[in-house]
């Protein structure tokens, strides 16, 4: 391009702005003309008040051809420095808000400083005018620009059909989403009441709702106001909150929706834009149980770091938080294609997928040779335990024998921490899935070498993993049921995932010398129990709508897990929902018998499999001599 042509593009570009500027003003000049028109009523106002409407000649003069046109262009001047045009005033915020209450005060100490320090004793006008007209020109500005805001609210209320809201919580995550529901113009929300257990804000009100009471009066409210909805807003509640709250409602045939819990906002920010349906997690959500995040990351950062099992609901959070950690190299093995690439695509940062089995002892030395790990999670398993005692060989070929590839690949090249994910099912074993995690506890104490800084570390459910019941109930709801539940007595452990593997890394960070970790799992759950909320909340009701049926127990089940054998002593570590079971001897005998193990394994003989594997188990982990596991 020419000099010439540089130049005619810049003149043109002038022009532009030119074009735009004159645009602008030209779209602000009836906002401008009215600002000179309610700025003249209140300076003119206030001075007809000062005299009773008498206003001698000699203060109209000096009004009229002074002190008015100084007025109106200071004010003009200061609110175009602020910005108080061009703006979409319907969506104006706190900080419009602000801008004009600056140029209000801007011009109103110009103006005191011009007629009232420099022409004093009110020559030309009265202090009066000055200030109070100042203040009412402020304000009549204000209302101009503010007046779709402030009847918004009422216009909404008054003429919008939607769904009358009870919102619970008038905090600021309340607050915000009441105004929400009052601004946002494609909400279908109307809030019409408010209740907060603060005293202090008792027979107050957010944004002109009232807060009429605490949780308690729920049952009131909603019959009071003929609420439609009820909005959890309240983002710091715990399970048994959440519990109450959801028990009012459902009693009053209401539905219920929440914003997010704490630990899912990327900010402190809450909207209408959050608000979603209430979950089986939001129920059964406990006490926010706090980690040691600097030991976490001391533990992780720069170190190279392998999870087996990435793929899975375990392993693949397990990925996520140690990419928190910014580990020097962060390898996810799995064998099936699908997820490993999933989880890979969660990872906040680089990441080396795997593409390996364990049950392959090659590939797993390949593993170990060509990423060098300092630190191991290994998930990799299989976890269902009615499908695993009909396959009892699939059992052992990946949760104890490639279990034993990883162990003795990780020994060998001095991984410095590894970490076994375990299960409460371990626990006095049942069934086969539980026979060979306990069998795996054993296998990491015997290939850690003499003070490593490894550990096994067990905990029950977790909401929404694969193969879990949560995710069958759901379906079965989605189908109109019935749902199955196996014995109305049957009871379980649950946690989410983020907490079951930030509990993991902890633990992981607390090893010293081949300790099993119990995490606290807080109280049970009844199945049955689970099963009758999930249909509520799915806006059902049970026995009704959905039948629930109980089945029986299933092959390798038990009524209630149990978190620690008879012949385990718990200790305490230096976290409160952690806590180090002592684990008897380790049995070397154990590694001479695994060959047999295997070979019955690959041989798919399930009697051998069956007597060989609790055989194994150390003693007080099962009745090894009388074991009474269902046979399918």
């Amino acid at each position: 391009m020419t000099e010439r042509d540089l130049a005619r593009a810049e003149d043109t570009s002038i022009l532009a702005r030119l074009a735009r500027a004159a645009a602008r003003m030209r779209a602000d000049l009836p906002l401008a003309g009215l600002d000179l028109l309610l700025l003249s009523i209140g300076y003119l106002s206030v001075l007809a008040f000062r005299f009773d409407g008498a206003v001698p000649e000699s203060y109209w003069t000096g009004f009229l051809l002074v002190f008015l046109p100084t007025a109106l262009l200071t004010h003009l001047s200061a609110n175009t420095a602020l910005g108080l045009y061009g703006k979409v005033w319907r969506h104006a915020s706190v900080d419009e808000a602000r801008r004009v209450v600056l140029a209000g005060g801007a011009s109103t100490g110009l103006l005191s400083v011009g007629f009232l320090l420099l022409a004093p004793n009110g020559r030309i006008v009265p202090a009066s005018v000055v200030i109070l007209g100042g203040a009412l020109a402020l304000l009549l500005t204000g209302v101009l620009r503010f007046q779709a805001r402030l009847l918004s609210s009422h216009r909404r209320q008054a003429d919008k059909a939607g769904s009358r809201v009870l919102v619970v919580g008038a905090g600021s995550a309340g607050s915000a989403v009441v105004r929400d529901m009052l601004t946002d113009p494609a909400s279908t929300f109307t809030p019409v009441a408010i209740l907060d257990d603060d005293p202090r804000k008792a027979h107050r009100d957010v944004a002109g709702v009232p807060v009429v009471g605490d949780v308690d009066d729920l049952p009131e409210a909603a019959a009071l106001f003929a609420v439609d909805l009820v909005l959890l807003a309240m983002p710091s509640a715990q399970g048994e909150t959440i519990r109450e709250i959801a028990a009012a409602a459902d009693a009053e045939g209401l539905p219920v929706k929440t914003v997010p819990r704490l630990s899912e906002l990327a900010s402190g920010d809450v909207g209408l834009r959050d608000v979603r349906d209430l979950e089986i997690a939001d129920l059964l959500g406990r006490e926010q149980i706090p980690i040691d995040l600097a030991a976490v990351r001391e533990a992780l950062r720069d170190r190279r770091v392998l999870v087996t099992g990435a793929g899975g609901s375990i392993g693949r959070e397990i990925a996520r938080q140690v990419a928190e950690s910014q580990p020097a190299a962060l390898v996810l093995v799995d064998h099936d294609e699908t997820h490993l690439h999933d989880a890979a695509a969660l990872i906040d940062g680089e990441a080396t997928q795997a593409l390996a089995d364990i049950r392959d002892r090659s590939a797993v030395e390949d593993l170990f040779l060509r990423h060098r790990p300092e630190v191991v999670f290994h998930a990799a398993a299989h976890k269902h335990v009615p499908l695993l005692e009909s396959h009892p060989w699939e059992a052992v070929q990946t949760n104890v024998r490639g279990s034993e590839h990883v162990l003795d690949a990780a020994a060998r090249h001095d991984v410095e921490r590894l970490v076994f994910i375990s299960t409460d099912k371990a626990v006095e074993p049942s069934s086969v899935m539980g026979a060979t995690k306990r069998l795996g506890e054993h296998l990491l104490r015997m290939y850690a070498p003499q003070d490593a800084a490894w550990c096994a570390v067990r905990f029950g459910n977790v909401l929404g993993s694969r193969g879990s019941v949560i995710p069958t109930f759901m379906r079965q709801i989605a189908e109109g049921g019935p749902v199955t539940v196996t014995d109305p007595r049957m009871e379980r452990f649950f946690m989410s995932i983020e907490e079951a593997v930030r509990l993991v890394l902890q633990a992981g960070a607390l090893a010293e010398d081949r300790e099993v970790f119990m995490l606290d799992m807080g109280e049970p759950v009844r199945i049955a129990d689970l099963a009758e909320r999930m249909i509520r909340l799915s806006g059902r009701r049970v026995g009704e709508d959905i039948e629930i049926v109980y089945t029986g127990l299933r092959p390798g089940e038990k009524l209630a897990e149990v978190l620690a054998n008879p012949n385990e002593i718990a200790h305490a570590t230096g976290h409160p929902a952690i806590v180090s079971l002592s684990a008897g001897r380790i049995d070397l005998a154990v590694a001479e018998r695994l060959a047999d193990l295997y070979q019955a394994a690959e041989a798919r003989n399930e009697d051998a499999i069956r007597e060989m594997l609790f055989g194994l188990l150390p003693k007080g982990s099962a009745a090894a001599d009388s074991h009474t596991t269902a046979r399918p």
